[in-house]
């Protein structure tokens, strides 16, 4: 290995190092919470090193969302390689998406930042694209499966495959962070459990966006 290779290396070392100590800054304290010189105490680097390769906390803050973003990316593209039917995979990326919320609930909590106007003012331009492209490559992923559905004739196709993606990822999104925040109070106060009322969203949203054809494949694997 040559010097330009090796230096490289070192750099992505030093690189991956930085993210580890500002993921763990991030998930204890929360992006207004933590600080630069906090995150480099914990690298156990100088905070002049880590501007070297981030420009600010909030492109630090990108930098470690988009990891929770890959991981996201990689459990959906592993229900698609299974190949089943549209109306399964669909399912069963609803199924997925629970079970990163579950695992990674910290990664889950930081997806939701990107809403925040402070974080795309102090972010790099350069930052934002990249994690706007990752999003954007993850959410081309289930809009295909979409495009396939409303081809082989069990998704309707008066529907925009974009456009109802936008209504499953909302509508799951905002019983997560109830679930995430208020499950006890939810409850206590109503007796309802939020995460059979997931399950029972999904299966009306489900249901409403199939043909008939979906839906009998869906009952036939009794996957909804």
């Amino acid at each position: 290995m040559g010097i330009p290779e090796r230096k490289e290396r070192e750099k992505g070392h030093r690189r991956e190092e930085i993210l580890d100590a500002a993921q763990a800054v991030f998930f204890g304290k929360g992006l207004a919470a933590a600080t630069m010189d906090e995150i480099a105490e914990t690298a156990e680097l100088s905070k002049g090193t880590l501007y070297l390769y981030y420009k600010s906390k909030e492109d630090l803050y990108l930098a470690v969302m988009m990891r929770g973003i890959q991981i996201l990316q990689d459990d959906l593209a592993a229900v698609i390689a299974r190949n089943e039917p549209v109306p399964q995979t669909v399912v069963s990326l609803a199924q997925a998406f629970f079970a990163f919320f579950q695992k990674h609930r910290d990664y889950f909590r930081m997806l939701h930042f990107l809403q925040m106007p402070q974080l795309h003012k102090q972010a790099t331009e350069e930052m934002r694209e990249s994690c706007r492209t990752l999003n954007h490559e993850t959410w081309e992923l289930v809009i295909d499966v979409l495009r396939r559905g409303i081809s082989d004739g069990t998704v309707r196709p008066d529907l925009n495959p974009a456009e109802i993606l936008v209504i499953l990822w909302s509508s799951a999104t905002a019983l997560l962070l109830r679930i995430d925040s208020e499950d006890d109070l939810w409850n206590k106060r109503f007796h309802i459990n939020l995460t059979e009322t997931l399950n029972l969203s999904n299966k009306l949203l489900l249901g409403a966006i199939f043909t008939e054809q979906g839906r009998r494949q869906l009952a036939e694997t009794s996957a909804l």
